[in-house]
């Protein structure tokens, strides 16, 4: 195992909050066009509806208007609303919610309305002008089954419906116990969160090399958050696992104090 892999976010995981990840995997070509059929169909119908809808209301007006008509009835069908939509569901087309898929960002964040959008123009040429080929040949070859859109907007499809293995947390050790009591930790960034827990984590399947030469490179990245530096000669996996374990404390501690004022200010009322 190389350390590049650690640098970066390679593995399948959709990211909620700091150092949270839950592994879900890339949806497979299969479910990916059952559920690609499906948002075609209800775009289909939904475009011919409201085709219909604008043409009576405009069939007794001039061409230009009716051809405006059209136009505006392709721009909302076909782009504004599946980009909505994904957006509020955070990566959910109807096609999606039936099949349990999810789209995530490459780093496994939530999308936002700027990836959406970017999907569905895309979409628009690669599965209705060209009914689809492209798409199906450009997640035929991507390792985690990516169409067009989703090379362009920086996604990709995971399935969501999957039971879900949590690594145990990182636990405190003790001899930086008291140190981690009284550094001053920032969050963490999640990408950085993420592969500190990834390399906690694997350490047993790591040799020894790549663990002090992975652990060196996560422990400098975390330094420019933490001060002040651990005691000389602390390890790295100590330093990680020291400091993951301190920012869940205090997350955990913030929590309970904001449920705590909710409850007060709730009880005043």
């Amino acid at each position: 195992m190389s350390a590049p892999e650690f640098a970066t976010l390679t593995t399948d995981d959709l990211v909620t909050g700091e150092a949270v990840a839950l592994d879900l995997p890339p949806a497979g070509l299969g479910i990916r066009i059952a559920s690609g059929l499906i948002d075609v169909v209800v775009t289909l119908i939904t475009f011919i509806a409201a085709f219909f809808v604008l043409l009576t209301a405009t069939l007794r007006t001039d061409g230009a208007l009716i051809w405006a008509a059209f136009i505006g009835t392709n721009i909302i069908v076909f782009l504004v609303f599946p980009a909505t939509l994904e957006t509020l569901t955070r990566g959910k087309s109807i096609g999606k919610l039936a099949c349990g898929l999810r789209t995530v960002r490459d780093d496994a964040g939530p999308i936002t309305f700027q990836h959406a959008l970017v999907r569905a123009l895309v979409g628009f040429v690669e599965i209705f002008v060209f009914t689809g080929v492209p798409a199906f040949f450009s997640a035929l070859l991507s390792s985690r089954g990516k169409r067009l859109g989703d090379y362009a907007a920086g996604t990709y499809v995971v399935r969501d419906r999957v039971r879900l293995r949590l690594p145990p947390p990182a636990l405190m050790p003790p001899p930086l116990a008291s140190w981690a009591r009284t550094a001053d930790m920032a969050a963490l960034p999640t990408g950085l969160a993420l592969a500190v827990r990834q390399y906690l984590g694997r350490l047993p399947s790591i040799d020894a090399r790549s663990r002090e030469t992975i652990g060196r490179q996560l422990a400098d990245q975390v330094s420019a958050y933490v001060a002040p530096p651990p005691p000389p000669g602390t390890p790295p996996e100590a330093y990680l696992a020291a400091v993951i374990a301190s920012r869940r404390e205090r997350d955990q501690a913030r929590l309970a104090r904001e449920a705590e004022l909710r409850r007060r200010l709730t009880q005043r009322r």
